[in-house]
């Protein structure tokens, strides 16, 4: 542990939750999200310079941590609720440690128990990630720093090749020194299955009228976007055709160059329908542009056996990242094994292994002499607010300069909060958020969002959410 760090204790967590409506369905892999509930964590943090609470949110996202078809909604909530309980029970009882401390130790502890529960591995791991994020902002509350000053310090203690063995011998304090936040961040939209692709497209009778865009065109026309994440579904065919009314719209409707991300969530049956479909965007001249545009394609195969085979094939056509698949510490060199080329930096798969991560680009780029590893910023539909600013905050701090965006397209302007939460973040972080009928609306201008104001004490939120207005856990 760096002398530098606290030595922290667990005193207190709450549960809680609150249902969010989504403005649009949104339509991912094999599940099609309408509603679903939002927790969040607050944990009170005994430090040497007092008690201080911190704060954490997550969607309860169906259909992504376990893909089950025989399980609902509800039992994929349920699931996600029993690993934050083990979490919870685990800080709790731990002894005093360093931050990082906290998630080396009982952190995994509570992640093993949930496997051993009957867990899928990144349903296990979400609630020690919910804590950690909570602990972390408790301990910069208390010693009165921003997330970036912390990390810089090293306040949390820690060392990544003690959870990491493959970066021995590494000098995490060095490392994470060097980084440099970044002010501000490109938003990249997501376009899901269902989604409208411009005005002669959506059925205007089904289409919320609150001012802000409800197709791939309006939010071109609005927010200036530059980057964007398409999903495909599985069909070369099918998402062939999709994806040339895609470059049609991107062609006529984006002033400058734009860049392409393509996710599959675990729907192809293998490496070469993929580079079957890749090969025929690249033979379409009318796709030229859209093809030169794409960067990578994430997590095409099923996690059950996309690490069983090789990539290089198509990862020799566009680099190819893993998603779903990082579900352990060990995942994305075992990954990198096979011919993957990154990883997706996702806060519900923990900070501590997305620092991890980026470390190990860092380290294997540099020992190649070329940027060929990266680690992406995807979006769990995280909703405005704690949620939100914590994951654009992690994107910052390990310098990801574009970052999937879509919990304010399909959400809006954070649904299900109260007006006084409204004005709190309204008023804390005026150059995030612009109001929208007085709720705050992600304010991006020319594809960009300014970071400046996640830099305030604490991780990354300088308003508290409204918790009177939550209910328990299932309430």
């Amino acid at each position: 542990m760096d002398d530098d760090a606290w030595r922290v204790r667990v005193r207190e967590v709450r549960l809680l939750e609150r249902r969010v409506r989504l403005r649009l369905p949104f339509r991912y892999g094999a599940v099609t999200l309408r509603e679903a509930p939002q927790a969040f964590v607050r944990v009170r943090l005994e430090t040497p310079a007092g008690d201080a609470w911190g704060t954490a949110a997550e969607m309860l996202a169906p259909k992504w941590f376990d893909k089950n078809p025989a399980l609902t909604d509800g039992d994929n909530a349920d699931q996600l609720r029993r690993t934050l309980r083990l979490a919870a029970a685990a800080y709790g009882a731990a002894p005093a440690a360093s931050a990082f401390g906290l998630a080396a130790g009982p952190g995994q502890e509570a992640r093993e128990a949930g496997i051993a529960d009957g867990l899928p591995p990144l349903a296990a791991g979400f609630g020690p990630a919910l804590l950690d994020r909570a602990v972390l902002d408790a301990l910069c509350r208390a010693a009165r720093v921003s997330v970036f000053q912390a990390m810089a310090a090293n306040l949390p203690g820690a060392d990544l090749a003690a959870i990491a063995p493959d970066l021995a011998p590494f000098d995490t304090a060095a490392f994470l020194s060097a980084l440099k936040p970044l002010p501000a961040i490109h938003a990249r939209h997501t376009v899901g299955l269902l989604d409208a692709l411009s005005a002669g497209d959506d059925d205007g009778a089904d289409m919320p009228q609150d001012g802000l865009p409800t197709t791939l065109e309006g939010a071109i026309e609005r927010y200036g976007h530059r980057y964007f994440k398409l999903k495909i579904g599985g069909d070369p065919d099918a998402d062939l055709e999709r994806l040339r009314r895609i470059a049609a719209v991107l062609d006529r409707a984006t002033r400058y160059r734009y860049h392409v991300t393509l996710d599959g969530n675990e729907q192809y049956a293998d490496a070469g329908a993929v580079a079957a479909l890749l090969e025929a965007i690249g033979a379409e001249r009318g796709l030229r542009r859209f093809h030169d545009a794409i960067r990578f394609v994430e997590q095409p195969l099923a996690r059950e056996r996309a690490l069983d085979a090789d990539v290089d094939a198509l990862a020799r056509i566009k680099p190819v990242i893993i998603d779903e698949s990082d579900d352990a510490l060990d995942a994305f060199p075992r990954a990198r094994a096979r011919g993957y080329s990154g990883v997706s930096s996702k806060q519900c798969k923990g900070l501590w292994k997305a620092a991890v991560n980026a470390a190990r680009c860092r380290h294997w780029n540099d020992a190649r002499g070329v940027p060929r590893y990266l680690v992406s910023a995807e979006d769990l539909t995280c909703q405005g607010g704690v949620s939100v600013q914590q994951d654009l905050a992690l994107a910052a701090l390990l310098g990801i300069p574009h970052a999937e965006r879509n919990g304010h397209f399909y959400g809006g302007a954070m649904p299900g909060a109260s007006d006084a939460e409204h004005r709190a973040f309204l008023a804390a972080h005026p150059d995030l958020y612009e109001s929208l009928h007085g709720a705050p609306s992600l304010r991006i201008r020319d594809g960009v969002v300014s970071l400046r104001s996640l830099d305030c004490p604490g991780f990354a939120h300088a308003a508290e959410p409204d918790f009177e207005t939550m209910t328990a856990p299932g309430g």
